[in-house]
């Protein structure tokens, strides 16, 4: 296990969208372990595979105490008016906005076993599942901001040092 470097914004694994996982190999049990090791550091409640440069369907989570893992997931079900919700990204360090998520949200997909797993929540753990599959979507939070809030935070990331 290991933690990975995350990719920033800009890299082209960010805006393409992942593949589905197949075989379940050890492979894809290190990219877990790597996922999972790499999201359990302060202040982290997600970690997209192509985050950490593998463009496959898989992303880890630690909200409110809960650490896990899924891989192939989809959104299946959103409730609620998108409303605008404080976020950050790894993928682009220093920034802080308003991006429109859904209240709840339910996403299904497989564990390490090839068995089905149903991760559902409102709140943190919500908007946690939609950034996360958006990063496997191949987008970035900054698509969800308004016009106005994404020039902003384009400007900032223009003039970050990181960029």
């Amino acid at each position: 296990m290991t933690v990975r470097e995350i990719r920033l914004y800009g890299d082209p694994v960010l805006r393409t969208p992942c593949e589905e996982i197949g075989e379940i190999d050890e492979g894809i049990r290190a990219l877990v372990a790597d996922l999972i090791e790499t999201v359990e550091l302060p202040g982290r409640a997600g970690v997209a595979a192509p985050q950490i440069g593998v463009g496959l369907r898989a992303f880890s989570y630690n909200v409110d105490g809960e650490i896990g893992a899924i891989l192939n997931p989809r959104i299946v079900e959103v409730r609620g008016e998108p409303v605008p919700t404080g976020e950050g990204c790894l993928s682009v360090p220093d920034l802080w906005h308003d991006a429109l998520r859904h209240p709840y949200a339910r996403v299904e997909g497989i564990d390490v076993d090839g068995n089905p797993v149903t991760l559902e929540g409102e709140g943190l753990f919500a908007q946690m599942l939609q950034h996360e599959t958006d990063h496997l979507d191949g987008m970035v939070y900054l698509q969800r901001l308004t016009r106005e809030e994404r020039g902003v935070a384009m400007r900032k990331v223009r003039e970050s040092s990181w960029f």
